[in-house]
């Protein structure tokens, strides 16, 4: 699907809620997803520019219409976006009909749970469609106030630079024993690495750290072989775009991808496994108890006694005392168990690769033990709250009771209540 190229390290929009802080860019940015060919996203900008009312609008616009030349080069994008981090290319759109030549960055990410191809697009300003191809470099250097466009001779001395650049760098010729282009890098090494390609004329395009005079920025520095239109010389053209912000968002992203997948995985009370991430592990040991024809026990565990303590000394309590039990819960069994909490006062546990019932029998006593021993709950003012709870559990077993997940855990909690109406503080097999 992806033409053998490792998309792995590609972030993963899920919804378009994570891309809601697009909105409050200056820029015009929608995610195009290619596997159906169509928008997937845009921001108030992207509706403004195509004369839309809403992002559904975008969604369902018909693109039937285009060529399969412009199908063959989105397909082209992503695939350089995937391999080299970020492109920048001059696109004709048509709002309303009417040609529009538009610079536009692109990012490579995933969409969905189906994870489709996607881009990110990022339009900053319209390039005049009068323009010829073969000027275009050249252009660029003129109208655009947005890119940081320089042009060099061989040994790296500055010929040209544009207002944007000018504002960014300290432009006085260098008096370091490098050059006008290396110098600005904050890796001088790479600098080097980047002047040698370009006196071999090999365009390259990478992200780097450069010194400005806003301090140290990321940026997008693309290199590209050029002549002097006068004197004919070999010149290398570099334009470059500040993608710090960009970086920051997508690095946020991530981090908000890794809070939601914790928050997914793992109780925020208790740190247990939810009963999401639970389930998952039973389902896994199912599979590997049918290769290996062991035994899995699934504990339904529910604890006597924790209304009470909850309704006399209030929640906050009540949340210690539940983060307390998750620690001896988490204390009483093997590295290869999994403790989860799936609500309230309600635990799963799934015990693995058991040779006999009586293990599950012995753990069960085990638990049944350490949750009657008092609980010493200290509060924020410092004061000492004892609580006594009792558990009761229903066990079931794989394969004698159970082949899926859900009956098990159904076969599980059925015993449960019958240990809690039977007594209480026992486990039923």
């Amino acid at each position: 699907m992806y033409q053998n190229i490792n998309v792995d390290h590609l972030p993963v929009i899920s919804t378009t809620v994570e891309v809601t802080g697009f909105n409050y860019a200056p820029d015009i940015i929608w995610i195009f997803d290619l596997d159906r060919h169509g928008f997937w996203w845009g921001n108030q900008r992207a509706l403004e520019f195509w004369g839309l009312e809403n992002v559904e609008q975008l969604i369902n616009k018909d693109l039937s219409d285009d060529t399969e030349g412009a199908r063959k080069r989105t397909e082209q994008t992503f695939v350089k976006a995937v391999v080299e981090g970020q492109t920048q290319d001059p696109w004709t759109t048509y709002p309303n009909g009417k040609p529009k030549l538009m610079f536009m960055r692109h990012v490579a990410v995933l969409l969905g749970e189906e994870k489709h191809r996607g881009i990110i697009a990022f339009i900053s300003e319209q390039l005049d469609h009068n323009v010829q191809p073969e000027n275009l470099l050249f252009a660029e250097a003129v109208r655009y106030t947005s890119a940081m466009v320089s042009c060099y001779d061989l040994s790296g001395k500055r010929l040209f630079e544009n207002p944007a650049f000018t504002l960014c760098y300290d432009t006085a010729t260098s008096t370091q024993p490098v050059s006008d282009f290396v110098m600005r890098f904050c890796d001088k090494t790479q600098g080097e690495q980047r002047l040698k390609q370009a006196q071999q004329q090999q365009d390259c395009q990478h992200e780097h750290l450069m010194q400005t005079k806003q301090g140290l920025k990321r940026h997008n520095v693309d290199v590209r072989s050029s002549r002097h239109p006068i004197t004919g010389d070999y010149v290398f053209l570099v334009t470059e775009y500040d993608v710090t912000e960009l970086h920051d968002i997508i690095s946020e992203l991530k981090k908000t991808k890794a809070t939601l997948k914790q928050l997914a995985h793992y109780d925020p009370l208790t740190s247990l496994p939810t009963v999401w991430l639970s389930r998952e592990r039973v389902q896994n040991a199912l599979v590997k108890a049918k290769r290996d024809k062991t035994i899995v026990a699934v504990m339904f565990i529910d604890l006597d006694g924790f209304k009470q303590v909850n309704d006399n000394y209030g929640h906050a309590t009540g949340d210690k005392l539940l983060t307390l039990v998750g620690k001896r819960l988490a204390s009483i069994f093997r590295e290869s168990d999994t403790v989860g909490r799936i609500g309230g006062d309600e635990f799963l546990v799934c015990l693995p690769e058991l040779s006999t019932k009586n293990n599950a029998y012995n753990l069960a006593e085990k638990t049944i033990e350490e949750l009657s021993r008092e609980f010493d709950i200290f509060d924020d003012n410092g004061r000492t709250q004892h609580a006594n709870i009792s558990a009761s559990i229903g066990i079931a077993f794989y394969p004698d009771e159970g082949r899926e997940v859900d009956s098990l855990i159904k076969v599980a909690d059925k015993k449960m209540y019958q240990a809690k109406n039977s007594g209480k503080n026992k486990f039923v097999v």
